[in-house]
């Protein structure tokens, strides 16, 4: 199973990005999908999760209201609308997939992961 994640990039305070993951050589339909993030000396946290359905989101606290996750399963795609970004939001944000009953907001759930692409929020 491979899953590359691609849409970060440099952006200005208040900007919006939308990050999309591919996954490909196994079944996305049948995997809970999350977005997680890690800045720079700092542990890996939770942004959001969606179930293989797409019937239920998870949102990390902080996040509800500004960042928004969804999938298309025909496209085996996840995406993560991320809307008026902050200095905080800076991160390399990584794609995960699980197999799981559900979907879960900790990192080792997740058996599948992306190698991340970076976002960067400047003045």
């Amino acid at each position: 199973v491979q899953l590359q994640a691609f849409g970060g990039g440099l952006v200005q305070v208040g900007d919006s990005l939308r990050l999309s993951c591919v996954v490909s050589g196994g079944t996305f339909s049948g995997y809970h999908m999350a977005w997680f993030r890690q800045a720079a000396g700092e542990d890996r946290e939770f942004v959001a999760a969606i179930s293989w359905s797409a019937s239920t989101p998870y949102y990390a606290d902080r996040r509800k209201g500004r960042f928004t996750i969804s999938r298309d399963n025909a496209k085996s795609t996840v995406w993560l609308q991320t809307n008026s970004l902050q200095f905080e939001d800076t991160a390399v944000y990584y794609c995960a997939a699980n197999t799981r009953l559900v979907p879960g907001t900790k990192a080792e759930n997740y058996e599948f992961w992306g190698r991340g692409t970076q976002v960067t929020v400047s003045s």
